[in-house]
């Protein structure tokens, strides 16, 4: 495993992270001068997972086309997160919900386009027996991405609104331009033979399989798996992604409603979080391989559902923060884990970016249900249970891991090590 290969790649990831991350800090609160229903609220935070729902498969599988030329999937990457960085920076400058949702809109629409596009790139340069230790750097330096969200949110928003929206995307060009000119520009050189030659035999399945003519050949695919773990794989990652989203987006509302905070100090309270998920995430990764994904990923559920209960018992700053560290330890053992093993699951090594915009289709969905689903309990509850609803829907995703646990071998849905 190159380690260049393995930071310029982690380096790319960051870029896009660096951005969504502080999207999902600061956008509720800008909704919040609109709007008083939590509920609305979060369903405009989900409502732009649902274009990653329909962008994504099409943009993986064209991706994946792309992956035997001479650029691979760079260009399609350069030219997103130019024209993502626009509407995003515009958006302090609304001054009505119809112009904020406009900018909410076509960021949305064109950061999808690349996002899983963006993590395919694992995939590309890094051999199949060291994606989960590689994915365990890339998501150590992706918890960094939360750090700076959290503290331009606590140095910067309740100073100059329009300077932090902009630091976010400047950052995004920045650090893509570099991974493109350290690994993008050398792209024939890095990238596995499997890309390069297109008449390579396929790898994920002894015996290679079929072309697939379409994206929707792929889904048919899946769907027709006799074992049905892939199907399940993707309602777990569905539930999941949803709680994370569902606290994230409302995490500062709860801040401001509860613990009665500044909006700045309310963006920050992820950034406790954030420092135990980077402390936490690399030996997740090396201990995944040896229990298993899905059975790792069944335990990261149970700890994020033990932060949510602690975090509601009395709320608090101190608290809050506790619960946040505990609740980012077990998201950090599913975001090592969930789309490693879903690359293993699929039939054939030329479908991986699709693979990946299946992932996304996933998590996107539970990100568009989620903050609106947390946020109409929020409305007949109050904020002061938020944390406590958000544990209720975390059992549900437990049980999913546990069923899928007992399906299937963990050997067969994680990883293959060397």
């Amino acid at each position: 495993m190159s380690g260049s290969t393995v930071l310029w790649v982690t380096l790319a990831v960051f870029a896009q992270e660096s951005v969504w991350n502080f999207y999902d800090a600061q956008v509720p609160a800008q909704l919040r001068h609109y709007l008083t229903s939590a509920g609305l609220v979060g369903l405009i935070m989900g409502m732009d997972n649902v274009l990653g729902v329909i962008v994504q498969p099409w943009m993986g599988y064209l991706s994946d086309r792309r992956a035997d030329s001479r650029l691979g999937r760079w260009p399609i990457i350069l030219a997103g997160a130019c024209l993502a960085a626009v509407p995003f920076a515009l958006i302090p400058w609304t001054s009505s919900l119809p112009a904020l949702m406009v900018c909410i809109f076509f960021f949305a629409l064109v950061a999808n386009a690349f996002k899983g596009i963006i993590e395919t790139l694992v995939s590309d340069y890094i051999a199949p027996e060291n994606r989960s230790k590689a994915q365990g750097f890339i998501k150590a330096g992706v918890s960094l991405t939360i750090v700076i969200s959290s503290l331009v949110s606590l140095l910067v928003v309740d100073r100059s609104l329009t300077l932090a929206f902009a630091i976010p995307p400047i950052l995004m060009l920045i650090m893509i331009g570099v991974s493109w000119a350290f690994l993008g520009r050398h792209h024939t050189e890095k990238v596995l033979p499997s890309h390069r030659d297109a008449g390579a035999p396929d790898h994920a399945v002894p015996g290679g399989a079929a072309e697939f003519s379409s994206p929707w050949a792929v889904v048919r695919d899946l769907v027709r798996d006799p074992s049905g773990a892939r199907l399940l794989l993707m309602a777990g990652i569905f539930c999941f992604a949803g709680m994370w989203s569902a606290l994230r987006s409302l995490l500062t509302p709860y801040g401001t409603e509860v613990l009665g905070l500044s909006r700045g100090a309310a963006g920050g309270l992820a950034l406790p979080g954030a420092v135990a998920f980077l402390i936490a995430v690399v030996p997740i990764a090396y201990a995944s391989g040896r229990i298993g994904q899905v059975r790792a990923i069944r335990y990261g559920v149970a700890l994020f559902v033990v932060g949510l209960l602690v975090g509601s018992v009395n709320p608090s700053p101190t608290t809050t923060i506790v619960s946040m560290v505990l609740s980012s330890i077990g998201y950090a053992v599913f975001a090592v884990n969930a789309l490693v093993a879903l690359w293993s699951l699929a039939p054939n090594e030329r479908v991986l970016g699709t693979y990946t915009g299946l992932y996304t289709v996933a998590s996107a969905a539970g990100m568009a249900l989620g903050p609106a689903l947390l946020g109409l309990t929020v409305d007949l509850t109050g904020w002061r249970f938020m944390l406590l609803n958000a544990a209720v829907f975390g059992a549900v995703t437990f049980t999913v891991f546990t069923r899928l646990a007992r399906k299937t071998a963990d050997e067969n849905t994680g990883p293959r090590e060397a």
